[in-house]
């Protein structure tokens, strides 16, 4: 939930906002010509720039799980020898 959290604290508006200028964008410059262009081509940026953020996030945690089980199956060989010793 953190992550979520995370992701929404620092790019949810303006996520928001990005995603409704590129469904919009395209509509209304249909019927505009090219005077909207420049908006679409921002709205379009935009979602990239939050989709790399998310794809960094989502990376950090990938490793910061990684790295748990490792830690775990670790964990696990060192108690293996001393419950077998115990029997």
């Amino acid at each position: 939930m953190a992550l979520l959290d995370d992701v929404l604290k620092g790019w949810g508006g303006m996520a928001l906002g990005v995603v409704v200028g590129a469904v919009a964008a395209p509509a209304v410059a249909g019927a505009t010509g090219t005077t909207l262009r420049p908006l679409a081509k921002a709205a379009i940026k935009g979602v990239l720039a939050v989709s790399e953020g998310v794809r960094e996030i989502v990376a950090e945690a990938r490793e910061q799980v990684s790295d748990m089980v490792a830690e775990i199956h670790a964990e696990r060989q060192e108690e293996g020898p001393r419950e077998a010793a115990h029997h």
